[in-house]
């Protein structure tokens, strides 16, 4: 070998370890707590938590994979399916009747360092008045605007005024998380999108034309709010999921984030969040944080004895109470 080959090699060797990607280095943050509804827990997503089946929680939703990417070996997930602002402060007790769920809050501690809360879609029966009520109105004018026409009362859409009023809700949660954690970032998480921005897959999304784009128009209004809702308190980052959800609507065929009428025990209850939508929130989350964001490729749990799989009953008894968000 001669020595120019040498320094050759050697150059090449140099190239590829400066052009490599680098490992996240030690955590940033050490005791990381997610507090949310069911676009957080990810009911249907593999594999449920057996400490958190009443809740329907997933071992592999976003504050799952966002812990893996941090490098975190524990975190705390205290986010339940059907929860609204009121469940950070009170119990809830989940539609399966496997005991009660602490108040959320419960979860904080002083030295909690990072905190993301994905909350607000369940305020005042807003999703589950619009899944549960919309796609029975398509068959009476499928071009229309039925489910809208239901929800507006004298001129006033009670829709849109719903989520207006949760923002304030949302306010009052994030000042909840400061005086609890004082030293935490604090991320608030929005909802990606459901419909899509135009046309439509009745096949999938049951719902009236005029009626999707006035979901989506309800959906943006409650992301609004809790922007607002960030911007107002003052020491909260917003992770906008509208824009990274554009062309994962649930009428994005294979390339979907969200589960549209169907309940698939293996994949997302229906008007959910596949795995796919968790590892979106979790690479948004990441930008924010400045975390490389893993494959996200596993399909087990970390530990297989935390986790059951559950059947075909409980889905349909989760959709049929009205598991919300």
């Amino acid at each position: 070998m001669t020595v120019n080959t040498l320094r050759v090699i050697m150059v090449s060797l140099l190239a590829s370890l400066l052009l490599a990607p680098v490992a996240n280095a030690a955590p940033a943050y050490h005791r990381y707590v997610a507090l949310g509804d069911s676009y957080t827990s990810a009911p249907g997503v593999l594999w449920p938590r057996l400490d958190r089946l009443a809740c329907y929680t997933s071992t592999n939703n976003y504050p799952a994979l966002l812990a893996d990417d941090l490098g975190l070996r524990s975190y705390t997930d205290g986010s339940c399916g059907g929860a609204d602002t009121t469940n950070m402060l009170v119990p809830q007790t989940p539609p399966l009747p496997l005991g009660t769920h602490p108040a959320q809050f419960s979860f904080l501690r002083p030295d909690t360092d990072l905190v993301t809360i994905g909350i607000g879609g369940n305020d005042f029966g807003v999703f589950g008045e619009l899944t549960g009520t919309c796609p029975g109105l398509r068959a009476t004018d499928p071009t229309g605007s039925p489910c809208r026409e239901r929800f507006t009362v004298n001129g006033v859409d009670t829709m849109k005024q719903k989520v207006a009023m949760t923002g304030e809700r949302v306010r009052a949660v994030l000042a909840g998380v400061h005086e609890r954690s004082p030293a935490a970032k604090v991320l608030l998480i929005g909802y990606p999108r459901i419909a899509p921005p135009r046309g439509n897959c009745p096949s999938v999304l049951p719902i009236a034309d005029g009626d999707l784009r006035w979901l989506d128009d309800v959906e943006q209004a409650l992301n609004q709010g809790l922007e607002d809702a960030a911007d107002a308190d003052g020491r909260t980052t917003f992770v906008d999921m509208y824009p990274a959800s554009l062309g994962h609507d649930a009428c994005a065929g294979r390339a979907a984030w969200i589960q549209g009428k169907e309940n698939n025990l293996f994949k997302a209850i229906q008007y959910h969040p596949f795995k796919s939508g968790m590892v979106g929130v979790a690479n948004e989350i990441g930008k924010v944080l400045g975390v490389r964001s893993g494959a996200h490729t596993r399909a087990v749990p970390r530990s297989v004895d935390k986790a059951v799989v559950g059947d075909a009953s409980t889905v349909i008894r989760l959709t049929q109470a009205g598991y919300g968000r």
